[in-house]
């Protein structure tokens, strides 16, 4: 029963410091280092208990696949909490034939901001909207789009806005 036991305390210590891993490396990327580093301080705190416990114990397979079962759960339920958290922001491109019907009027009257430009595709003429939305609101942006024109084409990109010391920093001074 102990050696169950342990093997379902290595299975948690990874499931947590691997979830945790995972939300790191999205807040890096998306330059907030100092929340990261201190998830990366609880992960790593995490990840050397779990490994104590298997290399104290290098004959027991039972607490190695506890560790790798762990690893592997970590890793999906680091990406559900992501995308359940659903942080940052996207630019949203819509881009559709002139003569189509355009989703910008239905995005600002919900209360989306939106910039048209004119383009031209390989079949002609386009508008090419554009929008920058927090990623909680891809759902509802989409769904706006594809009821205002269903053969539009849509682009989501990250989009890392600057901090607010980086814009004080380059703030036009009179």
């Amino acid at each position: 029963m102990d050696l169950f036991l342990s093997a379902l305390l290595i299975f948690g210590l990874r499931l947590v410091d691997v979830s945790l891993g995972t939300i790191r490396i999205v807040l890096l990327t998306r330059g907030d280092a100092w929340k990261a580093g201190l998830v990366g301080f609880v992960e790593s705190l995490t990840w050397v208990v779990a490994v104590s416990q298997v290399l104290g114990n290098l004959n027991d397979p039972v607490r190695m696949l506890g560790f790798a079962a762990g690893f592997g759960t970590g890793t999906f339920v680091g990406v559900m909490i992501e995308r359940w958290l659903a942080m940052g922001t996207y630019v949203v491109r819509i881009v559709a034939p002139v003569s189509s019907p355009q989703a910008a009027d239905a995005l600002r009257a919900a209360g989306y901001p939106v910039t048209v430009f004119n383009g031209e595709g390989r079949d002609g003429e386009v508008r090419l909207a554009m929008s920058v939305v927090r990623r909680r609101q891809t759902k509802d942006v989409l769904r706006i789009v594809y009821e205002a024109n269903p053969a539009a084409f849509v682009t989501f990109e990250h989009a890392r806005l600057p901090s607010a010391s980086l814009r004080a920093a380059t703030s036009v001074r009179k």
